[in-house]
């Protein structure tokens, strides 16, 4: 007998009819002529509304790849350039998934590294999903608990959070995320650096077996295997800019300075070469240096304001507005600020302390050139830093360009060079009278000093090849850079030049022959050993003089770029990782080896059937890898090493105090 449907089959029934309409509504916005546009990606009216009152006009490359991706379903794992637009990618589909405010609980949660970080997410968040009707809850560390226990009881549709406090808030509150549905891991490589181990694993084990998972970062590497803890089910990996990492409309300048002449440098900069309305932010190894050198540019009447992550949270956010508002032009910070903060009228970044890491340089200098904007990136450069600034171009895999005595384009990018020392003299000058009159900025001056100190120990070290190329390069050679020498005379860069050649004199003669008319023994075995020799002493000298011209002439040689198209798109089972077949390695132009005692036999082999030891992408994925940067075992071994260097004592001596087998 037909009987009447029970409960469970007419919610069936319901769910399935839900289903449907979706579909049909999502066929019915999507335009049937592929426009390229937001519009052809079917998404619902209050999304799309958002989207269009907040600016949007034509997705940008990640969003067009990812956006329909995501909406599938599907696990994505997505790397493009900073600045390209990827917190819009997994906000679209999140409020494309969640629709409208339910009662059943929190169903997407955003985690994001750094608490401005989260902050700056949770504005956009508000202004791109006004229309939905979302709550959203804002769990990071510094705030009152009592606060975010309210937030999550009023049953917040998404929560945005750091790792750190959201794991000690659920421990309090006993929290269940069993109603989460979408996770997104903000700057996923540096959420599942070691530092965050145990606060993801803890989030990652309340979570329901079925949920969609999204990473997004700058830097990605290729190897998912990095990720597993993330629990991927089946991803599909997006990389976009693998190769051209750096934004075109970012000009990129290196200084090489000493290191004790880096705040006169520093100063030089701000006054003379940033225009005053610009905006600019300084990294530096640590918080003592930011409060070193707040009362140094205070002192010298530069509005600069400063954030590391030991400053309380009210600070860190008044901080952070003065600069934003414009009120300061200049923000001194750590690391805590390279990733992920969208400052949208930044137009210049300085390195006062060179950055251990390429990527972590990469994060940096990202703060500016974003959304189709124009930016400057300037690092200072001590003898110690220079393989870091070798590294770096291997890994982005472009030449490094050193200042020459010939005239130079003045807005030439890349290029490395030395700054004129009159310039420095004047602003040690004033740094030095500032010194003599304020015992808190020598105070300051000696703690920042040990704080280096500790910052060198735990830095993490270069590779060998660039130790050695930094060894090969001539200081001495390495012209004026061109960023200076426009702003002098003929004559005056001629007055610079001599005194460059009287600080680079060597005499020819020896202590032996210092009287020429004397016919002493001495005199007389040093003038025939030299008449003996000299064949052989200019042989070595013309080898030296050509090696240095060839240094200046083919600079850092680049590594071989891996083929077009490479690391793009869906690449599921990752076969191709080993599927890059290199042409046979040939020795770089660049002098960087020295004379060898044997020649070289040429290598025998078939360059059709010739497999590497290493990919052609070595020093791109090397770079980009989360754990030990690719390198040696005991590297690797020792992963702990943070990209984000910590910026005080404790945290610089963490990775020392892990177990180790």
């Amino acid at each position: 007998l037909p009987a009447f449907p029970t409960a469970a089959e007419e919610e069936e029934d319901v769910a399935e009819a839900e289903l449907d309409t979706q579909a049909m509504v999502r066929a019915q916005n999507q335009k049937k002529k592929k426009s390229g546009g937001f519009q052809s990606m079917g998404l619902s009216y209050p999304v799309f509304k958002g989207i269009m009152k907040k600016g949007y006009k034509v997705p940008t490359p990640i969003q067009r790849k990812t956006i329909p991706a995501i909406l599938r379903g599907r696990d994505v794992v997505a790397m493009a350039r900073t600045g390209s637009g990827k917190t819009a990618c997994f906000l679209i589909p999140m409020f494309e998934r969640l629709k409208a405010p339910s009662q059943a609980g929190a169903r997407a949660l955003i985690l994001s590294p750094t608490r401005e970080l989260a902050l700056q997410t949770l504005k956009f968040t508000k202004e791109l999903g006004k229309f939905t009707g979302l709550k959203t809850a804002l769990i990071l560390g510094g705030d009152k608990m009592e606060d975010q226990f309210a937030a999550l009881h009023e049953n917040p549709d998404i929560i945005i959070a750091t790792p750190g406090r959201l794991v000690h808030v659920a421990v309090e509150m006993k929290l269940k995320l069993h109603t989460v549905e979408y996770v997104v891991f903000d700057e996923a490589d540096r959420l599942f650096e070691m530092g965050f181990a145990e606060q993801l694993q803890e989030i990652i084990a309340r979570l329901p077996d079925c949920h969609q998972t999204v990473l997004f970062s700058a830097t990605l590497p290729k190897l998912l295997v990095e990720f597993a803890r993330a629990g991927l089910t089946e991803p599909m990996l997006i990389r976009l800019d693998v190769e051209s990492k750096l934004s075109e409309q970012l000009k990129l300048a290196f200084f090489h300075v000493r290191g004790d002449d880096k705040p006169a440098v520093l100063l030089h900069l701000l006054r003379s070469v940033v225009k005053p309305q610009d905006q600019t932010v300084v990294f530096v190894a640590t918080k003592h240096h930011t409060e070193y050198l707040k009362e140094l540019l205070t002192a010298q009447g530069i509005r600069c304001t400063h954030i590391y992550s030991s400053l309380d949270q009210t600070a860190r956010k008044i901080n952070i507005a003065k600069f934003s508002q414009g009120k300061c032009p200049v923000l001194l910070v750590t690391d805590v600020a390279a990733r992920g903060l969208d400052i949208p009228m930044l137009d210049n970044v300085i390195n006062f302390s060179f950055p251990a890491k390429a990527k972590l340089f990469l994060h940096r200098v990202g703060r500016v050139a974003r959304a189709g904007r124009s930016g400057t990136a300037y690092s200072l450069v001590a003898p110690d830093e220079m393989p870091y600034v070798f590294d770096l171009h291997l890994f982005l895999g472009r030449p490094l360009i050193l200042a020459r005595d010939q005239e130079m384009p003045t807005d030439a990018g890349g290029v490395l060079g030395r700054v004129p020392q009159s310039l420095v003299d004047d602003e040690e000058c004033l740094l030095l009278t500032d010194h003599e009159g304020s015992l808190e900025l020598r105070s300051l001056r000696r703690v920042a000093d040990n704080a280096h100190k500790q910052y060198l120990r735990s830095r993490p070290g270069p590779s060998p090849e660039s130790i050695k190329r930094a060894k090969d390069l001539d200081v001495s050679q390495l012209g004026m850079h061109p960023l200076f020498s426009a702003r002098f005379e003929d004559t005056e860069l001629e007055r610079l030049k001599l005194v460059d050649s009287i600080k680079t004199y060597k005499s020819k003669a020896t202590i032996f022959e210092i009287n020429a008319t004397s016919r002493t023994p001495a005199s007389t075995v040093m003038r025939s050993k030299r008449r003996h020799d000299h064949a052989l002493i200019e042989k070595f000298q013309r080898g030296q003089q050509e090696k240095q011209a060839a240094a200046l002439r083919g600079q850092c040689p680049a590594p071989s770029r891996p083929q077009d198209g490479e690391g793009e798109g869906e690449q599921e089972n990752l076969q191709d990782v080993f599927s890059n077949v290199g042409q046979k390695r040939k020795r770089s132009q660049g002098g960087e080896d020295g004379p060898r005692k044997k020649p070289q036999q040429p290598a025998q082999q078939d360059e059709d059937f010739y497999i590497p030891y290493r990919p052609k992408d070595f020093e791109s994925e090397r770079g980009l890898s989360v754990g030990g940067e690719g390198s040696a075992f005991e590297q690797q071994a020792a992963g702990a090493v943070l990209d984000l260097m910590g910026d005080e004592n404790h945290n610089l001596n963490k990775n020392k105090q892990l177990l180790k087998w």
